[in-house]
């Protein structure tokens, strides 16, 4: 057993607080991807009743997939698309930006739960994410795809034990600092299935390639409810300014309530902050290497990720995953002054070379957490309407893999994707309050306690692990 060394590399170095302070002098609450979208012209508000063939609800990733795809294996079918605010607001514009060809969030959780079909899944997973980029590359979508790779990077001894323990091909310190250069690296390893995007311009480019297609789109259109029409009727799904009918519908508002009641336990949102830099100097950039432009990873449970942006900004977030009371979604969570701090602190000691650099952007958004950690599959009104949700903050890529089996199980066919235990079979619900809100804040507590103590695992997490529950951000 490796010995233990109490805390973190974060809770061990000193804080230079006026570093913290200059770091975040003058810092925006905006998030900086869809600050730095080009302006278009916004797609109208539904305003009569529609008849469609198939009705896509929701305008991030999922949706817009969905759309696009559809169009694609039948291009004469009448598509459209409902979002009640804008295309890719929410989640879609605001995550880190990592395109992973993993459906099963990583490979432990994947053999974890589905051991028989693991290299199905990650078969699957690869050809998705190549899926993604033939059609960045046939469709010219300018959403700054760079196929770099991520480093999952140990800070502590313990995590070095587990890398060497996964037999993993690992990069020792000193060559490991030669690919990004941080005094906090022990050891890591290079996942070469994962590509770095702009969040908020992917969505956006979706959105042009859907409407090019013909996806007729709806923006400031919220859907209400949906009803079936009979055994075999069509389905109505009412906004507050029109009803739209439709032949199929596919359900896709992630973090938001599912229009479905079954399905609504089986999410909470958790929310993820990030940070944003400005753009490094020639100097800084050379202070850190990071020629590859790798993604970053750390082997935390409480991790945190960071990348380069196109213009060399950094982004860094992750490590606070904070549940709010009652699986609410609110503007006011998204401000929470003590998490941003604390990201600068844990910055500027994974990267002290880079002190007095600012930060220009800071923002949250909600994950829609399952209980499994990654997505799951539903269908309702007798194969009429399909929904998914749950990627639990790695949806980039796996978006498009869930739009696929909703297609497939919309049209009733036997698919490699529909047959698999991962889609058939539905993650345990998520209890009501005050249990829910009871248990994930003792499960983020033992977490932290867990990094604190050299990856010990309590009672607490063994007995979830026992039960195949967790909570990961």
């Amino acid at each position: 057993m490796s010995a233990t060394v109490p805390g973190t590399v974060f809770s061990r170095t000193p804080v230079d607080r006026a570093a913290v302070d200059h770091a975040l002098a003058g810092v925006r609450d905006a998030c900086f991807w869809i600050d730095d979208l080009p302006e278009r012209a916004a797609h109208p508000t539904l305003r009569r009743a529609l008849d469609t063939d198939l009705l896509v609800v929701g305008g991030g990733y999922t949706g817009l997939w969905t759309a696009v795809l559809a169009k694609q294996r039948e291009p004469d079918r009448r598509v459209v698309l409902l979002e009640a605010a804008q295309l890719g607001w929410a989640a879609s514009g605001r995550n880190g930006g990592f395109c992973a060809a993993s459906i099963t969030h990583g490979e432990e959780n994947g053999r974890s739960r589905w051991p028989d079909e693991y290299d199905e899944l990650e078969r699957l997973g690869i050809a998705n994410l190549d899926a993604i980029e033939a059609t960045v590359r046939a469709h010219a979508l300018d959403c700054d795809y760079e196929r770099t790779g991520e480093l999952d990077v140990a800070l502590e001894p313990h995590q070095v034990a587990d890398l060497r323990a996964s037999g993993a091909a690992v990069i020792e310190a000193d060559e490991l600092r030669k690919l990004v250069d941080s005094p906090t690296y022990l050891a890591g390893v290079l996942d070469p299935d994962v590509a770095l995007v702009h969040p908020a311009k992917l969505a956006h480019e979706l959105g042009r390639l859907a409407a090019e297609l013909g996806v007729e789109i709806f923006e400031r259109t919220r859907a209400t409810g949906v009803e079936g029409g009979g055994r075999h009727g069509p389905v109505r799904v009412t906004t507050e300014t029109g009803v739209v009918t439709a032949r199929r519908v596919a359900l896709a508002t992630n973090v938001f309530p599912s229009l479905l009641a079954r399905y609504r336990m089986h999410t909470v949102p958790v929310y993820d902050y990030a940070l944003m830099t400005e753009p490094l100097t020639a100097d800084q950039l050379a202070a850190v290497g990071w020629e590859g432009r790798q993604g970053v990873g750390d082997l935390a449970n409480q991790f945190h990720y960071y990348r380069l942006s196109r213009d060399n900004r950094i982004l860094w977030g992750g490590y606070d995953a904070v549940y709010h009371y009652g699986r609410r979604v609110r503007p006011a969570y998204e401000r929470r002054p003590e998490t941003y701090r604390r990201l600068a602190e844990h910055f500027l000691t994974t990267f002290p070379q880079l002190a007095g650099l600012r930060f220009s952007h800071q923002w949250a958004g909600a994950i829609d957490t399952s209980t499994r950690f990654c997505a799951f599959h539903g269908l309702a009104l007798n194969g009429r309407v399909a929904h998914t949700a749950g990627f639990t903050g790695l949806g980039v890529a796996a978006s498009r893999f869930a739009a696929e089996v909703m297609l497939d199980r919309l049209a009733g066919l036997d698919t490699e994707r529909t047959r698999l235990a991962m889609v058939r079979r539905l993650p345990l619900p998520f209890p009501p309050e005050p249990i829910a809100s009871i248990g994930i804040q003792t499960t983020r507590w033992a977490l932290d306690r867990a990094d604190q103590r050299g990856g010990h695992r309590n009672a607490w997490l063994r007995t979830l692990d026992a039960l195949g529950l967790g909570f990961d951000s």
